[in-house]
């Protein structure tokens, strides 16, 4: 069974929510965050981006970046702008995004279950931002930021979350500067969520690997260094928003190339049926389509004779029959000459990208399906890296986790 757990979490005064509240740390870079932060003290972005209050040259690994994250975060929570919980509680957290909504519990989760496969994985982590991360939590004694998991719901979860929306007021709705509803509801009546999730076997992680896995991290050295470590503490367990699957949508995680050869579409030409003038968005599962030359190319990729359910992913295919035998790319997470654009960009990114020169290739690619997620998952395999982009995401800073 699923353990969620209530939890005493610090909070934005609502009136400061809209200010305080940003994107995750991981879909922003340094100076994209600098500039999202730029006259806004208050933005949680001084807490997970905290080199942005740094000089530029800065290190994202210096020791001094840790150091200023740690302060940028209790000046917050022992200022007015945050207030702490009473009592431990359950919330629910409900986005919507151009008329489709989604809404999930946002409690904590176990670092046990992840470590004994009731909090499925699905892709590998880097070592370098495993590292980083759990860094911050030790140093900051917090889990800033929550993680994006799934399950298969029977209903339960799902029927009682509508019917206490229904006769409760929220206590943050906002919307972010790119048109996304945040609304979440504080739950005091935690008893019935989490028997619901009792009965719930597997969690599943949609977004947020690097996060589980330094939770899980961090949590092993908190508990080295505590003699009288009972398992119950607080760093044995970080948080998450649980997101019922069919609410869920997965958009495409789309490649550049920077370099190809130059006769890289007659090579196309022998290996598959190409079209030109395509559509840049493939219409179903197996189609691909190509920009180079001031031209969108269109192929359909060939099944494998394998049945397991990572052989038969887009990106599987796309892996085996054009990036390692026609561009000599063996390992997508390491090899230079690749790079990802995330969905929501669209393919005009992509476009972008390859008409002024920073590409030679843009590829974009039919999403990966929550089923084809939770099937690896089911089979305790990994997929390709970059195969899920969710959307919308959360924001951060509305619930903090400290221990």
């Amino acid at each position: 069974m699923a353990i969620v757990k209530p939890f005493k979490a610090w909070r934005p005064n609502p009136e400061l929510a809209q200010e305080i509240a940003c994107v995750p740390y991981d879909v922003v870079n340094s100076k994209e965050a600098r500039k999202l932060a730029n006259g806004n003290p208050q933005s949680f972005l001084h807490v997970i981006k905290p080199e942005i209050d740094l000089s530029e040259n800065t290190s994202v690994y210096d020791a001094k970046v840790y150091d200023q994250g740690r302060k940028n975060l209790y000046e917050l929570l022992n200022s007015d702008a945050f207030l702490q919980e009473e009592h431990e509680a359950l919330y629910i957290y409900q986005l919507v995004m151009e008329g489709r909504s989604q809404t999930g519990i946002f409690s904590c989760v176990s670092v046990n279950d992840y470590n004994n496969n009731v909090i499925l994985k699905h892709e590998l982590t880097r070592p370098d931002k495993e590292d980083d991360r759990t860094k911050h939590i030790i140093i900051q004694a917090a889990h800033a930021e929550p993680v994006m998991l799934t399950f298969r719901d029977s209903g339960s979860v799902t029927s009682y979350v509508n019917e206490y929306m229904s006769r409760e007021d929220p206590i943050y709705d906002l919307t972010s500067e790119d048109g996304i509803t945040h609304t979440i509801w504080k739950v005091d009546d935690k008893a019935s969520l989490v028997s619901a999730f009792q009965d719930i076997p597997k969690l599943y992680i949609a977004d947020g690997h690097h996060r589980c896995a330094s939770a899980a991290r961090a949590a092993k050295e908190m508990a080295s260094q505590n003699p009288g470590h009972t398992g119950k503490e607080e760093y044995n367990y970080f948080p998450a928003v649980l997101f019922p699957m069919d609410q869920m949508e997965i958009l495409a995680y789309n490649r550049i190339i920077l370099s190809t050869p130059d006769n890289f579409l007659e090579q196309l030409k022998k290996e598959f049926t190409l079209s030109k003038n395509v559509k840049p968005v493939p219409s179903k599962k197996g189609m691909v389509s190509f920009y180079i030359n001031d031209n969108w190319y269109g192929l359909t990729l060939k099944a494998s004779e394998k049945n397991d359910p990572v052989s038969n992913l887009d990106i599987t295919l796309l892996q085996n029959q054009v990036l390692e035998p026609l561009l000599d790319i063996k390992d997508q997470r390491t090899d230079p000459n690749i790079d990802f654009v995330g969905g929501i960009r669209g393919t005009d990114e992509l476009e972008k990208l390859v008409d002024t020169g920073e590409a030679s290739l843009g590829i974009s690619l039919y999403p990966t399906s929550i089923e084809e997620l939770l099937d690896v998952s089911d089979a305790g395999l990994l997929m390709p890296p970059k195969s899920t982009w969710f959307e919308p995401k959360l924001r951060s800073g509305l619930l903090i986790h400290t221990f």
